[in-house]
């Protein structure tokens, strides 16, 4: 099978660096795809999840806002945040769900808003992924 190299990188660690098959992301109108030999283009990431098969195995995170820049068969993920199903802590999500809901509802600043928003955004996306691939 043909392959690319993926590089995954979270703000505060690597995540994944090595050859990889297929990669799927999250875009801001529906899910991408990538193979092998991919055209270049660069690309913003949406909070979602992310998904990559390796030679060896699919493999899965939870992904929030970045960018992916695909050239010449190498794909780079630049993310602020990124954690496989089994490293999210669905108590600390729940909390930060709760308290971005809060701030939403007091009626703050734009800007408080969509920090809140995005917040939010991040912690229902980290549960929905530990929700589907390790809870069931």
């Amino acid at each position: 099978m043909n392959v690319f190299q993926l590089t995954v990188l979270a703000a505060d660690k690597p995540f994944y660096d090595g050859p990889c098959e297929s990669l799927r992301f999250p875009g801001s109108d529906g899910q991408y795809g990538i193979q092998a030999n991919h055209r270049n283009m660069i690309a913003a990431i949406v909070p979602g999840t992310l998904r990559f098969q390796t030679a060896a195995e699919e493999q899965v995170a939870a992904i929030s806002e970045g960018l992916i820049k695909v050239e010449d068969n190498h794909v780079l993920i630049l993310a602020d945040t990124i954690e496989r199903p089994e490293d999210i802590d669905v108590n600390r999500a729940k909390r930060d769900a709760d308290e971005a809901r809060e701030i939403l509802l007091q009626k703050r600043s734009l800007q408080d808003h969509h920090t809140a928003r995005a917040r939010m955004v991040r912690a229902l996306n980290r549960l929905h992924v530990r929700e589907q691939w390790i809870d069931n």
